[in-house]
């Protein structure tokens, strides 16, 4: 994620079109709700109140990005393809590895539905939510550093804990990849789409992206709810971000790539019939 000192100023048309992203958004939102035929099943069952609320979010993030010279680090592009799967979903549980100035943007792509963000850094969490309180974030403790994802990745299929079916994430300290004392809302909650842009990753004591990886992966595949879970990783350039996509996401999965964003459909375990997938993640 875009943090203060890594900012880059971006064309005067990507924020006008974040903006107008956003109000469209904001614009079918109220058609259906004045509409006698919903389009989005889901937002019947909203209360007045989880309108209003999301009205606001939408609104907070058409303001800042109309009157900032600041906007996300991903391309338009790249924005699209997360921005198409949220309306799909029309409301949804979205988990966020990383907090930033675009974190006001993926909340508001999904104002009626749930949006988390996970962040390694506790005084940037403060930063942010004191211009945006309306996000909801927690802290993340990593237990890896970049320096080492050769090394994991070159001994976790030898801890039981690490794989399929036995590998899971809450109390899991055996597995150094496993993010094992996160909130328990975010053990407890199946997430429908799951966004890798963090934690930071190109410098050897950074805690790099491979236990989000691998806590993505496990995740998806414990999903019970019908349905695919929805995997976007960001800065796959990166020689990293990439072998541990293709070990843990698996390029079978892979349904789409824009610029330096890859997005993966991943099945629950359950619905996997060959042996060689429930015993391994590819």
């Amino acid at each position: 994620m875009m943090k203060k000192r890594h900012l880059l100023e971006k064309p005067w048309f990507l924020r006008l079109a974040l903006v107008g992203l956003i109000a469209g958004v904001l614009f079918i939102y109220h058609f259906v709700q004045n509409s006698d035929h919903s389009l989005l099943c889901s937002f019947a069952a909203e209360s007045p109140r989880a309108d209003s609320s999301a009205t606001q979010i939408q609104l907070s993030a058409i303001l800042h990005y109309a009157t900032s010279r600041i906007v996300p680090q991903q391309t338009l592009a790249e924005i699209t393809v997360s921005f198409d799967v949220l309306q799909s979903l029309a409301s949804c549980n979205f988990l966020v590895f990383g907090l930033g100035f675009d974190s006001l943007m993926w909340s508001s792509f999904n104002a009626r539905g749930d949006t988390l963000f996970l962040e390694e850094d506790p005084k940037w969490v403060q930063t942010v939510l004191k211009d945006a309180p309306t996000l909801r974030a927690h802290t993340v403790r990593y237990r890896t550093h970049l320096s080492e994802a050769d090394d994991l990745l070159s001994t976790y299929r030898s801890v039981p804990e690490c794989m399929p079916p036995k590998a899971y994430l809450r109390g899991n300290n055996r597995c150094k990849l496993a993010l094992s004392d996160l909130p328990d809302e975010v053990y407890d909650k199946e997430w429908d789409l799951i966004m890798i842009d963090a934690p930071r990753g190109y410098f050897p004591e950074a805690p790099g992206r491979m236990a989000a990886i691998f806590s993505a992966a496990v995740m998806a595949r414990a999903r019970v709810r019908p349905g695919v879970t929805h995997v976007f990783l960001h800065d796959v350039d990166r020689r990293v971000e990439k072998v541990y996509a293709e070990e843990l996401l698996c390029r079978k999965y892979q349904v789409g790539s824009v610029g330096r964003l890859w997005h993966f459909e991943i099945p629950p375990a359950a619905n996997l019939s060959r042996a060689s997938d429930s015993t391994g993640f590819c």
